[in-house]
């Protein structure tokens, strides 16, 4: 079973639900867990493909595809959500290019210390994430300031603002349904 509610095949799907399973599939032409999950609600399945596409696919971005697969997998290290974990660190590590790079990255999200292995920006970012995830109410105005003064300007934190915003979201949609990735095709860039 991939999650602990019924999700409705294409085969079954009435046409408000066709319409959206196309909108949501992927370059594989397959529809993930994660929205077919919303299969009983397709105004749910809508809105969350069209957040996940701003957040993290968005032409405008500007923080490297790399680092914002990064900073989604340790949002969703931080919660716990061994799928999005499965699918981001997957998209991290393919667009990172360096297995043995890759490999520090990931112990050293795995332990909570992306001190280890990143500074500047990036370590700023990674540490925006954490707080952001697992302290929200703790959050001021200094903790932007910050990121400016690393050198990222506001459409950059926005960007990183959004994606672990969105993780949070998905990562207790996913949690709280029991959603896995039986049947899936892990990562953006895993063969169909």
């Amino acid at each position: 079973m991939a999650a602990w509610i019924e999700m409705v095949s294409d085969k079954e799907a009435g046409e408000e639900l066709l319409e959206v399973l196309k909108l949501a599939r992927t370059p594989h032409g397959t529809v993930d867990n994660v929205m077919r999950v919303h299969s009983l609600r397709p105004g749910t399945m809508r809105g969350h493909v069209v957040l996940y596409r701003a957040a993290l696919h968005d032409d405008a971005n500007t923080l490297p595809p790399w680092l914002q697969e990064t900073l989604s997998a340790y949002v969703s290290i931080l919660n716990g959500c061994a799928y999005s974990l499965a699918n981001h660190w997957a998209n991290a590590r393919h667009l990172i290019g360096d297995e043995k790079r890759a490999g520090a990255i990931e112990k050293a999200l795995h332990g909570r210390r992306p001190e280890d292995v990143f500074q500047g920006a990036e370590l700023a970012l990674l540490k925006y994430a954490e707080k952001l995830t697992l302290r929200p109410q703790d959050m001021i105005e200094s903790d932007v300031q910050e990121l400016r003064a690393c050198g990222l300007d506001d459409g950059e934190i926005l960007e990183a603002n959004q994606i672990v915003c969105y993780f949070n979201y998905v990562n207790r949609c996913l949690n709280g349904l029991g959603v896995s990735t039986q049947g899936d095709i892990v990562g953006f860039y895993g063969k169909s």
